[in-house]
């Protein structure tokens, strides 16, 4: 059994699909999922079950197939606003799409890497976000609350954020200079929150980031109020059996998905 914030989340466990949901997500009418571990649906590019995957959670849910925009995710801090469906191929350089289209599904992947929910319920506008450990580098959390502030004239105190599973920092281990990057863009944080000392592995020094807490912080600085942050408290490495992770599963790990609509 999966271990996650009862007070925040549910799990269905559909015929088609297994799947979180967000309680104050729904409760405002948003259809969203996070796609859990069932039979072969594996959410990769160029997997043979991909297409079948989505086929399948979307009948789920009862959404339109032909509504999916699905960004390609390299790592980038790239934030795209959608007006209509389009192909993945105009989205090579994006991990994070916005819309305020009521017939548009965005959707994010992921093993392991932080995948995020924003909701605006007085512009109506959503957000999908893929932030890998680059992206959270790179503030992705951050300049989306700006892009819908700057495109869609957002209120940050009315943004609402999601967190979903995603590796958590007793399992993001790293070596010395993904450390000694962190601790240059974050020198204005308490870096005693984000980073901890591991152990030695064949002579090196290792360490943990707290990729997730990084993720609050962002947000919190860009003005989010902290009770409109809600996190899964899923661990992926942790929870394994449920949540796909490339750690955990290794060089062929499959992806989870994170689609939201309005």
């Amino acid at each position: 059994m999966i271990n996650y914030n009862k007070n925040e989340v549910e799990v269905v466990n559909g015929e088609k699909a297994n799947y979180l949901i967000f309680k104050k997500l729904r409760k405002q009418g948003v259809v969203h999922a996070y796609a859990l571990k069932k039979d072969d649906l594996d959410f990769s590019f160029g997997r043979p079950n991909h297409d079948l995957s989505y086929d399948m959670l979307f009948e789920e849910l009862g959404i339109e197939r032909d509504t999916l925009v699905e960004p390609v995710q390299k790592h980038t801090d790239v934030v795209r606003c959608i007006d209509k469906v389009i192909d993945t191929s105009e989205l090579d350089e994006v991990d994070g799409l916005l819309t305020n289209r009521e017939n548009i599904t965005l959707s994010s992947k992921n093993a392991d890497c932080i995948l995020l929910f924003f909701y605006d319920p007085v512009k109506k506008v959503i957000g999908d976000v893929h932030s890998g450990w680059k992206g959270t580098f790179k503030k992705i959390a951050l300049k989306t609350v700006q892009k819908m502030i700057d495109a869609y004239k957002c209120n940050p105190s009315d943004i609402q954020v999601y967190i979903c599973p995603s590796i958590r920092k007793d399992h993001f281990e790293v070596d010395e200079d993904i450390k000694e990057l962190c601790e240059g863009i974050f020198n204005y944080f308490n870096l005693e929150d984000i980073i901890f000392k591991g152990d030695i592995v064949d002579g090196k020094q290792k360490y943990y980031i707290d990729l997730v807490q990084i993720t609050k912080k962002l947000l919190l600085e860009c003005k989010v109020l902290e009770k409109n942050i809600i996190d899964s408290e899923i661990c992926s490495v942790c929870e394994q059996e449920e949540v796909h992770s490339a750690r955990a599963e290794g060089e062929n790990f499959k992806r989870g998905t994170a689609i939201i609509k309005l």
